[in-house]
C-alpha cells in the first residue's frame, strides 16, 4: 500500500511548509484512491448566471481611500516564458519601450498608493526559478519599498514528482532538481497560509485580495468594481470572458448539477468522449481569465474549517522524470488550479469582463500586438486598447516557424497596427518605420530573403 510518509519527510527536510505538505497530501490521497478528477458532461450544466462587468462598474461609485488601503494586489510571477525562448522571469520582458511587465505593475501600484495615501501592498508569487531575477530587478524601486523580499515576495512551494510505478517519490541523485515540480497556481492558498502572509495581511486590516497573472496587463484593480465586490458580500469572484474559437482548449466555467455550485473544468479533467462538448463555445461560453477577487477573512474561515487545506480538485499530469528525456521514468505531477477555488466558496460569483481586461502574453504574436500602437499605456501603467480600436482587439498571427522566440522579433520591426483587424504573416519580413497596416492582411513571402516593407499604408479587406 502506498504511503505518504516518504513524501512528508522529503518535503519537511526541504523546508516546505506544513500547509503545503497538507495540501499535497490531499492530492496524493486522491491519486492513490484512483480518483481521476474527471468531470463528465453529465454532471454539469452551462454557467448562464454570470453578471456583467460593464453594468456593475457603470452603476457603482469608486472605492474610497479606506477601501483601497484594505486591498492587496497579488501577481502570479512564477513563469519563465521558456516557450518563447526566455530563461528568466517572464515579467522582465520588455513590453513597451524599455518598460517590462514588472515596471508597469509597479507603476500601477504606486498610483494606487498615491490616490489612497496608504502603502497599498504588492505581493509577487515568485517561483524558485524567478525569485532571484525578480528581486534583483526590483532594486531600482528600493526607495519605494518594492525591493525588500520580506515585503513583496510570496514564494511558491514545490512538490515531489511521483513515480508512476509504485507511487513513491521520484529520485534523481545526479540532478536532484528534477525530483521536484511546481504545484500549479492553486498553490496560492497554501503559500499564503504557510508563509504567514494570510495572518499578517488580516492583522494589518487587509481584507480583499486582487489576484492576476503578471503577464496579463489588462488585469488592473478597478476602483468601481472593488467597491461592488466589498459591498456584495461575495467571498470570491472570478473574472470570466466569452470564449472564442481560439479558446476552445482552455478551462471553462460550469455549474455542478448536484448542488448548483459554480466550478471550473480544465481540459485535463474532461473525459475524452466529452471533448466535443468541452470545446463547444456556444454551450460553455465563459472561460477563466485567472483574475480573482478574494475575501481574505472568508479564505481564512474555509481553511480553518478544512484543517488548513482548501479542498481543490487534483489535476494529474503524466510526464517523464526528465522532461527532455522521453525514456526516463514515467512520473505524475500533481497540480491544482487557483481558479478552481470557486467551488470551495459558497456564494462565489462570476463576472463577464470585456476582452480588454485579458491581455495575456503567451506567444510572440501576443507580444508583437502588445508592443504596437494598438495598445496604449498611460502614465499610471494602465493598459488598454487604443480608443480608435473601439473595443475591438486586433488579431496577430505570426509565422510560428520563424517568429516563435522573442529574439526573432528584433529583426521584424514594428508597424502601426492601430487600424489593423487581422494580420497573418507567413515568411520573412522587415517592417520599416512608417509602415502602416490596416484591415485584414495576409502577407506571404516564400523566399529565403527577408522582404522589406517600406513606409506607407498597406490596406487589406
Amino acid at each position: 500500500m502506498s504511503t505518504f510518509t516518504p513524501f512528508a519527510e522529503k518535503m519537511e527536510s526541504a523546508g516546505v511548509s506544513a500547509a503545503a505538505v497538507n495540501a499535497f497530501s490531499r492530492c496524493y490521497e486522491a491519486l492513490v484512491s484512483n480518483h481521476s478528477g474527471m468531470i463528465p458532461e453529465t454532471d454539469i450544466l452551462p454557467a448562464d448566471q454570470v453578471e456583467d462587468w460593464q453594468d456593475i462598474t457603470a452603476s457603482t461609485p469608486a472605492a474610497d481611500k479606506d477601501l483601497i488601503s484594505r486591498c492587496v494586489c497579488i501577481k502570479l510571477n512564477g513563469g519563465l516564458g521558456t516557450s518563447m525562448g526566455l530563461q528568466k522571469a517572464k515579467s522582465l520582458l520588455k513590453v513597451k519601450g524599455e518598460d517590462t511587465f514588472l515596471d508597469l505593475i509597479v507603476r500601477q501600484v504606486k498610483h494606487l498608493r498615491s490616490i489612497s495615501g496608504t502603502p497599498v501592498r504588492l505581493l509577487l508569487m515568485n517561483s524558485f526559478s524567478t525569485s532571484a531575477d525578480t528581486l534583483a530587478y526590483l532594486e531600482k524601486y528600493a526607495a519605494d519599498g518594492f525591493a525588500d523580499r520580506a515585503e513583496v515576495e510570496l514564494l511558491q512551494n514545490r512538490v515531489p514528482k511521483i513515480l508512476a510505478d509504485g507511487l513513491s517519490p521520484a529520485s534523481c541523485p545526479e540532478q536532484p532538481e528534477l525530483e521536484w515540480c511546481p504545484p500549479g497556481h492553486g498553490d496560492l492558498y497554501p503559500a499564503l497560509l504557510g508563509s504567514g502572509w494570510l495572518d499578517r495581511l488580516l492583522e494589518d486590516g487587509v481584507k480583499y485580495a486582487f489576484v492576476s497573472n503578471s503577464d496579463n496587463l489588462g488585469a488592473q484593480l478597478d476602483m468601481n468594481f472593488l467597491r461592488w465586490f466589498a459591498e456584495s458580500g461575495a467571498p470570491f469572484v472570478m473574472e470570466v470572458t466569452r470564449r472564442t474559437v481560439a479558446d476552445r482548449k482552455g478551462g471553462h466555467l460550469a455549474v455542478r448539477k448536484s448542488d448548483g455550485q459554480l466550478i471550473l473544468r480544465e481540459v485535463a479533467q474532461c473525459p475524452d468522449e466529452d471533448i466535443p462538448e468541452f470545446q463547444n463555445i456556444s454551450r460553455h461560453r465563459y472561460f477563466n481569465t485567472n483574475t480573482l477577487w478574494i475575501r481574505l477573512d472568508a479564505l481564512k474561515e474555509i481553511l480553518d474549517a478544512n484543517g488548513g487545506v482548501l479542498p481543490l480538485p487534483m489535476i494529474r499530469n503524466k510526464k517523464t522524470l526528465n522532461p527532455r528525456d522521453p525514456e526516463s521514468a514515467p512520473v505524475y505531477q500533481l497540480e491544482t488550479a487557483m481558479g478552481a477555488g470557486i467551488e470551495c466558496f459558497p456564494g462565489a460569483r462570476a463576472v463577464n469582463v470585456p476582452r480588454s481586461r485579458f491581455f495575456p502574453v503567451k506567444t510572440t504574436s501576443d507580444l508583437f500586438l502588445l508592443r504596437s500602437d494598438a495598445i496604449a499605456v498611460d502614465e499610471h501603467g494602465n493598459v488598454a486598447l487604443a480608443p480608435e480600436r473601439q473595443g475591438n482587439t486586433p488579431v496577430v498571427d505570426l509565422d510560428s516557424k520563424l517568429y516563435k522566440l522573442v529574439d526573432s522579433l528584433d529583426g521584424l520591426g514594428l508597424p502601426s497596427l492601430i487600424g489593423m483587424d487581422k494580420l497573418t504573416l507567413r515568411g520573412r519580413f522587415h517592417f520599416q518605420d512608417g509602415a502602416v497596416l490596416r484591415g485584414t492582411l495576409l502577407m506571404e513571402n516564400d523566399s529565403d530573403e527577408t522582404k522589406e516593407i517600406l513606409p506607407g499604408v498597406y490596406a487589406g479587406a
